[in-house]
């Protein structure tokens, strides 16, 4: 059974446990592969952070690009963040918007490598 530390330590909290939980029915070959994929599309928390942070000084919505949520990505674009409210919830929530897109990166990952 492969361990979510020794493959990808840059993992914590519950994000660490979902991955564990995903990747406990694969052989050590199945995982490696899940773990190349999953970390080459997996978003960072802090540049979700970083990129929320811009939508105050240059450019809103950016975030919401990067997590693939076009439609609220365009409406933060056109409503300066919805006149900075929305950009200020992102700002406090970044890590739970971080978290549902790799949770769903890697259910997406491990059916793709076959392991579910």
């Amino acid at each position: 059974m492969p361990n979510v530390n020794d493959l990808m330590p840059q993992l914590e909290g519950e994000e660490m446990v979902n991955v564990q939980a995903i990747i406990n029915n694969m052989d050590d070959e199945t995982a490696r592969r899940f773990t190349n994929v999953y970390l080459s599309r997996r978003k960072d928390p802090m540049l979700i952070l970083l990129t929320t942070l811009l939508g105050f000084f240059i450019i809103a919505g950016v975030q919401r690009f990067l997590l693939g949520q076009i439609g609220m990505g365009l409406l933060y674009l056109f409503t300066a963040g919805l006149c900075f409210i929305g950009t200020i919830v992102d700002l406090v929530n970044y890590k739970t918007l971080a978290f549902d897109y790799n949770l769903g990166v890697a259910r997406e990952v491990a059916a793709t490598v076959g392991a579910r």
